[in-house]
Order: structure tokens, then C-alpha cells, then sequence
């Protein structure tokens, strides 16, 4: 099968599209017409292995979780591309996955989580988007509850530009293991780009436990982009596995 390099704007399940042309989350520019807006985007209606999904009544295959190794310090270009908030590194690591290695492009938020679990939103859920060199896709999903401060968010939250019109700020001590939480079981399954074009591409692991950070971190992002997440869409023949124990 041939596979697809995809560059770093569009590397993402939030990532702008390769075309200028504006989608969003609501009315009609909303997930629900995304196949309508650009032929190229016809997946986003008919793909059968889609993003997100609940995460349910998953299968213990006794997989292995992936190996991360990201940098412990690095710095990112923080922008708002209009439907999120990213953050794109360079050599800040990587994880290997089944063998595959990829290295990290970028993070990026989303309000409410995109995957739920069992039904449930997350307030917030952060995908850690890494590519291979084959240009496969490997995103690690990570929900955020409320509670004790996530320390890095600071740092990225004093970097973020007043909107999507204004220039990227530099967060100069990103810490990403912050993000990780102490217990790395994880859902995984094969699916897709969560906004247009949808490509069916990307290995998914969302860890089943979450890490927390404040009302007012979580507010930040959400006053900003309220409602940033694509309904979960069906699992069709695909089953969600789980590892660890």
C-alpha cells in the first residue's frame, strides 16, 4: 500500500488543511458537511476506520505500550491555526510502535475530548501527533480531568498568540513528560485524521488514565476553542484493544 508523507501543516488531527478553505465544528461548515465542502474530503462521510471513536468494551491483547522517548526539555512555536491550539517542536524524540519508530511534530488541545470513554467526555484532551518515515502517523491521545495544575501548561498558555491572525510566541521550557500519566495502560486502534481530509492513516493510543490540570488552565483553552471536538464516529468492524495487565 502506498503510503503518504504528510507535511507538518496538515500533520495533525487538528492541523490546518492543506487548502485555505475554512471548515469548523458548528452549523454548516461543521463535521457534519465536511464531505460536501471539498470532493477531496469524501472519507470524512464514507471512511469505515474514522476518528474518534468511544472507547469501549475493549479487547486485552497483551500489547506492549508504546516506547516514548521525548525529549525532557524543548522548546515549541505555539500557534492558533483557528481551531486549536498547537504547539510544533523539532528533535524533541519520539516514541517506537510496533517496531516503528516516529518522531514528534507537534500537540495540539481539544474541548471537549475528542474520544470518550464508555460515553464520557473529558474536559480537555491533548494529541501528541509523531510521524514515521514512511509518513505513517502515530498519535498518543492524553485526557485531562480537573484538579492539580499541569506545571507546563504555563508556560504554553503565557506563549499563546491573542489569535489565529497573530504572530506564533516561543515556549522556551516545555516539559511533555508532564503530560504522561504514571500509568501507561492505553486503548489502541487503527483510525484517522479527526478533521478534513479524515485520511484513514493513523495508529491511535489514548492512555486509559487521565492527567489533571486546573479549571482555570482547562478555561484558557476552552473559552478560546469551545466545542473543538468531532462526534465519535462508528467503530465498524475495527476493535479497540487495550495493554498492560
Amino acid at each position: 500500500m502506498q503510503r503518504i508523507w504528510i507535511p507538518l501543516a496538515l500533520a495533525a488531527c487538528a492541523a490546518m488543511p492543506a487548502q485555505a478553505q475554512h471548515w469548523g465544528y458548528e452549523g454548516h461548515e461543521g463535521p457534519a458537511h465536511w464531505q460536501e465542502m471539498n470532493p477531496d474530503w469524501a472519507v470524512c462521510a464514507v471512511g469505515q476506520q474514522q476518528s474518534p471513536i468511544d472507547l469501549t468494551d475493549a479487547v486485552n491483547a497483551g500489547l506492549s505500550e508504546p516506547a516514548i522517548d521525548w525529549a525532557e526539555e524543548t522548546a515549541g512555536v505555539v500557534v492558533d491555526n483557528g481551531h486549536t491550539v498547537q504547539v510544533n517542536v523539532e528533535n524533541a524524540g519520539g516514541i517506537t510502535l510496533d517496531g516503528t519508530a516516529y518522531r514528534l511534530l507537534q500537540f495540539h488541545f481539544h474541548a471537549a475530548s475528542e474520544h470518550t470513554v464508555n460515553g464520557r467526555h473529558a474536559p480537555m484532551e491533548v494529541h501528541f501527533v509523531h510521524q514515521s518515515d514512511a509518513g505513517d502517523l502515530a498519535v498518543i491521545g492524553v485526557m485531562v480531568e480537573r484538579g492539580d495544575a499541569l506545571a507546563t501548561l504555563g508556560s504554553i498558555w503565557a506563549a499563546m498568540p491573542a489569535d489565529s491572525h497573530a504572530s506564533p510566541g516561543i515556549a522556551a521550557r516545555i516539559h511533555l513528560n508532564d503530560f504522561l500519566p504514571a500509568d501507561r495502560e492505553a486503548f489502541r486502534y487503527q483510525g484517522s485524521l479527526t478533521t478534513p481530509p479524515c485520511s484513514e492513516i493513523v495508529s491511535w493510543t489514548v492512555f486509559t488514565a487521565p492527567v489533571s490540570a486546573t479549571p482555570e488552565q482547562i478555561d484558557t483553552f476552552e473559552s478560546r476553542h469551545p466545542d473543538s471536538f468531532r462526534p465519535v464516529q462508528p467503530l465498524n468492524r475495527r476493535f479497540v484493544l487495550v495493554s498492560g495487565e
